[in-house]
């Protein structure tokens, strides 16, 4: 006896796509058991609204549009939502250091902890996820422009957190090499 059909479809989201939601889930929370329950959410809600998935190829963008929400109402519930002045970082960009030092997995986790859900989830898209910028404009509602400057902001940002003077050494760069953090 097989399972029904909406749940075979969702077993299958959840072999497809189970890793990549959950790391974007635990970039978003910062921690693997708000990772985990934000990444049992999302599928749960997937599997009640199934009928809203109308092109199959768009599952990955409509299961993080999902978490997303997920991660937004529970961060609005908690009142977890801090902000981070990035007025004090210029828009111009700094010369880079060559080549740039290793970054410590738990260091740059908790610079990203620190940009607010606006700055924070462009990065983890284009970097963690290999979003294009107009997947993450469409998956935010967002013009491509804004985007872009939400993602040189946040850059700014975690550059100047991450490489000050006297610092130990940094985790892994992002995977775009021409885009250096």
């Amino acid at each position: 006896m097989g399972l029904p059909g909406s749940q075979r479809s969702v077993q299958q989201l959840v072999e497809e796509f189970y890793l990549p939601l959950y790391r974007y889930a635990y970039r978003l929370a910062g921690s693997s058991g708000d990772a985990e329950d934000l990444t049992q959410e999302a599928f749960c809600k997937a599997q009640l609204q199934m009928t809203q998935l109308r092109d199959p190829k768009r599952a990955k963008a409509w299961l993080f549009s999902i978490l997303r929400n997920a991660y937004l109402h529970r961060a609005r519930s908690q009142r977890l939502h801090r902000q981070v002045p990035l007025d004090s970082v210029g828009d111009l960009p700094e010369p880079l250091p060559d080549p740039l030092p290793e970054v410590e997995p738990e260091r740059l986790q908790q610079a990203l902890n620190e940009l607010d859900e606006v700055f924070r989830t462009p990065v983890i898209l284009y970097y963690f996820e290999d979003f294009s910028y107009r997947d993450i404009a469409e998956q935010m509602d967002l013009p491509i422009g804004t985007v872009m400057s939400r993602l040189a902001r946040a850059k700014a940002y975690l550059r100047t957190r991450l490489l000050q003077p006297g610092v130990e050494a940094l985790a892994e760069g992002p995977r775009r090499a021409n885009d250096g953090l």
